[in-house]
């Protein structure tokens, strides 16, 4: 594999100091100053590398590690060789996820491709009445509209249009080639390149010489924390606005239709579509290229298996996955029931072809 890397190694963290900042407990305090510089995956992390081993199907892969310390739960200790170094924790995955937020920081945000921080390019068009705090970075070729407002710290990338009027909190940073209309994102906000914010929904009425366009002119709301994928779009209401909740997470390639309002805290996987005026609660979780049908509402905490279709309401604190969605446990049925048909046929033709 090449070794060209674009996250250099960080100049090294202590295991003590990684136990710490983890909330785990190092199994042997005698390997406290041990010191660790990068992460990788279980299979490949070397001797200044940390990693972790989330189930008992890692195990194999744990037994032969030559990482210098593996986040594992207290069950699956006693499986990692002897010299790696064992970290004790109940959520594995998530104590390895703030050692890489510790040990590869330039990771967790975007970085500035052309210019310098907290400057203007003279090859950006910033419209005289816009209001930029001190400390924005607009890259080249930006293009910022009439009164638009953006806080201090906030990169707007090459090649993205941000509209007139819009407003963008502090210490966000808008990818490359994003568009921006009808908006009001908040502080804190990562938009990834190519994504569509704010564009008409999708709204037509039928009238006597074919469909008629119905005015978009809701706003979009995203509040602080969110994180929107690369070439995702959310459409701005038609009469209400369509909300993204603080603390949300979205991934590449969803579609967000007109005034749909999405809780905190929230997960939406790739390739997800939510038609217009659906109601997302609290702590929600979409699998990948799962749909979900306008005007339904998705209880808090409530959980969609990947390629779901949504038709109803779904109950707080549900797990529901299938084509309609059901109950996970009414879904598993079905799909298992439906193996062993297609089994038994598949047999039955084998067994007649013999004849």
């Amino acid at each position: 594999m090449d070794t060209i890397s674009f996250f250099p190694p960080h100049e090294g963290m202590s295991l003590s100091e990684i136990a710490d900042c983890c909330g785990a407990e190092l199994a042997d305090p005698s390997l406290a100053e041990r010191r660790v510089r990068g992460v990788a995956p279980l299979s490949r992390a070397g001797a200044d590398e940390v990693t972790f081993a989330n189930s008992r199907k890692s195990l194999p892969e744990l037994k032969n590690s030559k990482a210098a310390a593996v986040f594992v739960s207290a069950a699956n200790s006693a499986h990692a060789p002897e010299g790696v170094a064992v970290l004790i924790t109940g959520a594995p995955q998530t104590a390895f996820a703030i050692a890489a937020a510790a040990l590869v920081p330039s990771s967790m945000t975007p970085r500035i491709i052309a210019g310098e921080a907290g400057t203007v390019s003279n090859a950006a068009h910033v419209d005289p009445s816009a209001r930029l705090e001190p400390g924005v970075t607009v890259e080249f070729g930006a293009v910022i509209g009439a009164e638009a407002e953006i806080g201090t710290g906030t990169v707007i990338a090459s090649g993205a249009a941000v509209g007139s009027g819009c407003r963008i909190g502090r210490n966000s940073h808008i990818g490359h080639g994003v568009s921006i209309q009808h908006a009001l994102i908040g502080s804190n906000v990562i938009v990834h390149p190519g994504s569509r914010i704010g564009q008409d929904g999708f709204g037509y009425a039928p009238g006597p010489a074919g469909l008629l366009k119905i005015p978009q002119i809701g706003r979009v709301i995203i509040q602080d924390h969110v994180e929107i994928g690369a070439n995702t779009t959310i459409d701005r209401g038609a009469l209400d606005d369509t909300v993204i909740g603080e603390g949300t997470k979205i991934d590449n390639l969803v579609q967000i239709g007109h005034n749909v309002r999405i809780g905190r805290f929230c997960v939406l996987v790739a390739q997800v579509g939510v038609a217009g005026s659906a109601t997302i609660g609290d702590g929600v979780m979409i699998g990948g290229a799962a749909g979900v049908n306008g005007h339904v509402t998705i209880g808090d905490g409530a959980q969609l298996a990947a390629l779901s279709g949504v038709a109803t309401d779904v109950p707080a604190g549900a797990r529901w996955g299938g084509q309609p969605a059901r109950p996970m446990r009414g879904f598993l049925r079905d799909a298992a029931e439906a193996n062993a048909r297609a089994f038994g046929k598949e047999k039955r033709q084998k067994g007649d072809g013999k004849k």
